[in-house]
């Protein structure tokens, strides 16, 4: 058994989920330590009894086998939780992924990382300003981080591809599937200037429930959110929650007051979200955590 078999063997453990992930592998150090010594899990207090025997009865071995030969068939790589390159502040969220499978420029990781989110059926106001706001932060050496949807996402992918500080991808399908087919072109460009990732396995099809799990994603990499245009209960608004219970920055663009799609940033601008107008707004906001 290896890192990635470990992985594995730990992602398809019924029972196991990503927060009792974080728990043996902050214990152990990586997968393929804690998998080594699953026989002493329930002793050491890190998972129950019943957990403990369903990863020895191996009923993950099917699905893990079969997973591993369809990434290495499609030539993916892959950064481990334990691995140097894994991002420190996706580690320190309470549910990290166990690994990344990526294309890119993996060295995009260790940058300081903003993300741009907002609605798929954006106004052309929002559109300008998330491609400038994110143009505005590359050139400041940020990585703009959004999750390859149409709209807002696809702008501040754009925006950011412009600048040094280049854009990461985290999507809600498989690394294998382009989602949705209207971004083919611009698949291309971040996956030659930028970084494309996803803990989903080849093959993965877009269903509902994955997009917030990549939210989770989105915001975890990142030193801040930005919710550039988004209604009330939107997965744009799922992502400023899951930002501030990982203790990061949320900030709000304001919008136009007769536009169901700023409702959700008015709202988060009550609640104390900082109100942004420029890339520059932000820069000044992180200004002490990026140590400038």
């Amino acid at each position: 058994m290896d890192e990635f078999c470990a992985s594995l063997a730990l992602r398809h453990t019924t029972g196991l989920g990503p927060r009792t992930w974080k728990r043996l592998l902050a214990h152990y150090g990586d997968a393929l330590a804690a998998a080594s010594d699953f026989a002493s899990w329930t002793a050491r207090g890190l998972v129950s009894a019943r957990v403990q025997a369903e990863f020895a009865r191996g009923g993950w071995r099917e699905k893990a086998e079969a997973e591993r030969r369809r990434a290495e068939s499609l030539g993916f790589s892959t950064v481990f939780f334990g691995h140097r390159a894994y991002p420190e502040l996706l580690r320190e969220i309470p549910d990290p992924p166990l690994f990344l499978y990526y294309l890119g420029d993996l060295a995009l990781l260790t940058r300081p990382c903003v993300a741009v989110v907002g609605s798929r059926d954006a106004s052309r106001y929002g559109l300008g300003m998330a491609e400038s706001m994110a143009a505005s932060l590359s050139a400041a050496g940020i990585c703009v981080v959004s999750g390859f949807a149409q709209g807002i996402d696809r702008a501040a992918h754009q925006g950011a591809l412009r600048g040094v500080g280049g854009t990461i991808a985290v999507l809600g399908t498989g690394l294998d599937l382009v989602y949705p087919a209207s971004n083919a072109d611009l698949w291309k460009q971040v996956a030659a200037h930028g970084l494309i990732v996803s803990e989903f396995a080849p093959g993965t099809r877009p269903e509902g429930m994955n997009f917030p799990h990549r939210n989770r994603i989105v915001s975890g990499l990142s030193l801040g959110v930005l919710v550039v245009e988004g209604a009330l209960g939107s997965g744009s608004l799922i992502t400023a929650e899951l930002a501030l219970a990982q203790n990061r920055d949320v900030f709000a663009l304001p919008g136009p007051a007769n536009l169901k799609t700023y409702q959700g940033c008015h709202q988060l601008i009550r609640q104390g979200a900082c109100l942004v107008q420029s890339g520059e707004d932000i820069l000044r906001e992180l200004q002490p955590r990026l140590g400038a």
